[in-house]
């Protein structure tokens, strides 16, 4: 598939970080963390490169983020290719995260109807990248996209 005709250009950042993920061998899921229009963490799921059991995507571009201050979660803008699990969406609540770019939800739907209930707001996009590449990825890698979502 031809890249993303997202005019977005953060969720385009977020499907760069996937397809580097894909690239070294791992899911297929990316993210950033943008603060005042401007990424300050990206990150992909690296739970295959690292052989770690929390390195999804959000998790990554947080901790690339650095420790930030209490007020700056509270403004910045969670991007992400794919619908983020209860892990992600629980470090989403944890640090006030307000509002959340996700690329589709079609092929997994996290833990979006907690994130509502806590006043996060979520942005979907139905992007047909993100959507082609977790399709593509699950039914090339069904084991691994089930070890990744603890099936």
């Amino acid at each position: 598939m031809s890249p993303s005709a997202s005019p977005d250009p953060f969720m385009q950042a977020a499907i760069d970080e996937a397809r580097l993920g894909l690239a070294e061998g791992g899911i297929p899921i990316g993210s950033v963390l943008v603060l005042d229009r401007r990424i300050i963490g990206r990150g992909h799921n690296r739970r295959v490169q690292q052989d770690s059991v929390i390195l999804h995507a959000e998790m990554d571009a947080l901790e690339r983020a650095g420790r930030l201050r209490a007020r700056d979660y509270r403004r910045a803008v969670l991007y992400t290719t794919l619908s983020p699990c209860p892990m992600c969406s629980g470090a989403a609540l944890l640090y006030k995260i307000p509002r959340i770019v996700i690329g589709e939800h079609r092929n997994f739907l996290g833990a979006e109807d907690l994130l509502r209930s806590q006043g996060v707001a979520l942005d979907i996009l139905d992007d047909p990248e993100c959507i082609h590449l977790m399709k593509s990825f699950i039914n090339d890698r069904p084991d691994l996209w089930n070890e990744d979502i603890g099936v």
